[in-house]
């Protein structure tokens, strides 16, 4: 950069800083793209009751996120005509060149008052979609027209795979499959490929045999991560490995519901809930697979994490997982999401367990955070270039 140029400003705009991939997305992007070239500014809502909060995450950093309260609400035409008003008036103060909203709340609202504001570049990443597995019929067609609607308004729209992509652009016609650009999550990878494998802290923190099979489902303890299956193959486990062991590592607004079907199950002795935890990198390194059971995904940050530090996975085929997992090469998809399926898949890895250092090298090529930076540097530069000679 010049020394007449000033920094590009960004604006990263997402609902709220939960517990997920996401958040530590946005929180990585605003950390890494700062001075001199960038001053990065990250805005959110405040945390539902009973979820995740990560906002230490972004402090830790030494980001301090400006809170509007109401983005981090579920979408209600009316009251978000106040939220959107709030969000206008702030890009309105602080000018950003470039507006980067990211998930569904944030990016309608995002990408509207940044239009209306005239900002120079709006673009919008889809971490997954909602159009599957959340809400009524009607419902999602509503947000389907609205995610029309905003991505006319975007210069870019990101996702983080090519099935998501396809999704979005053949199935859900948001937009032509032309506009959208497919950037891979960049995450700092480092606290996971140091550490060795079964380093045994988790398993000592919580008492845990040391030689015990032992299986773990992390994140939020939703419907759509479908604890249920989870559950159902541990049942199937069980029966041909007694001893194994379950964790179900973070929290939400169904664990109560979960913990009752953990005993209807029988599987009071075998199961424990760790609520949520800072250190995963240590649960990734005493688990013997990690399993995702979802209805529907984007591209969990759990199985990037799992694998770069060498953890087996086995993980229902859905959204963006195939694509995460080379369709098969990296991790254990199932298809079926039947019990006796998710089950048997898990056996079958801890009976031949992956080396994982092919995996390992993969993600840390993929998913570092520094080429996330380099793609997102060229596709504003170049927006804003294209736009100023347009002048």
């Amino acid at each position: 950069m010049s020394q007449t140029q000033r920094p590009i400003r960004i604006m990263n705009l997402i609902a709220r800083l939960n517990v997920g991939g996401p958040a530590v997305a946005v929180t990585h992007l605003t950390e890494r793209m700062g001075a001199p070239d960038y001053e990065s500014i990250l805005v959110c809502g405040t945390i539902e009751p009973g979820e995740g909060d990560m906002t230490y995450y972004a402090k830790e950093r030494g980001i301090e996120p400006i809170i509007i309260p109401e983005l981090g609400r579920s979408l209600n035409p009316l009251r978000d005509i106040r939220t959107l008003w709030k969000v206008y008036q702030l890009i309105q103060t602080l000018k950003p060149d470039v507006i980067h909203t990211h998930a569904a709340k944030a990016g309608f609202v995002g990408r509207v008052a940044a239009w209306l504001a005239g900002v120079p570049v709006i673009v919008h990443t889809f971490h997954g979609h909602v159009f599957r597995g959340y809400f009524s019929p009607a419902k999602t067609q509503f947000f389907i027209i609205l995610e029309r609607i905003a991505a006319r308004m975007s210069d870019a729209i990101i996702t983080l795979s090519d099935g998501l992509r396809r999704e979005l652009a053949e199935e859900y016609h948001i937009t032509r499959k032309g506009r959208i650009t497919v950037l891979p999550l960049g995450l700092d990878l480092g606290v996971f490929t140091k550490l060795p494998r079964k380093s045994g802290v988790f398993r000592k923190e919580f008492n845990l045999p040391a030689d015990a099979p032992l299986i773990g489902i992390v994140g939020r303890i939703t419907p759509i991560k479908n604890h249920a299956l989870f559950l159902n193959a541990a049942v199937e486990i069980r029966k041909q490995l007694p001893d194994a062991r379950f964790v179900i590592v973070g929290d939400g607004e169904i664990r109560a519901e979960i913990e009752a079907l953990v005993d209807e199950l029988r599987l009071r002795e075998a199961v424990i809930f760790t609520g949520w935890q800072k250190d995963l990198a240590h649960i990734y390194s005493d688990l013997d697979v990690l399993v995702i059971s979802s209805i529907n995904e984007g591209t969990p940050v759990t199985v990037i994490e799992g694998l770069a530090a060498c953890c087996p996975v086995v993980a229902t085929a859905v959204g963006g997982v195939p694509d995460l997992l080379d369709h098969g090469k990296l991790g254990k998809l199932v298809n079926d999401q039947t019990p006796e399926s998710l089950g048997k898949a898990v056996m079958e890895v801890i009976a031949n367990p992956p080396d994982g250092k092919e995996a390992q090298a993969l993600m840390e090529d993929r998913y570092g955070i520094e080429r996330l930076v380099k793609d997102l540097d060229g596709l504003y530069r170049g927006i804003l270039a294209k736009k100023n000679r347009a002048k």
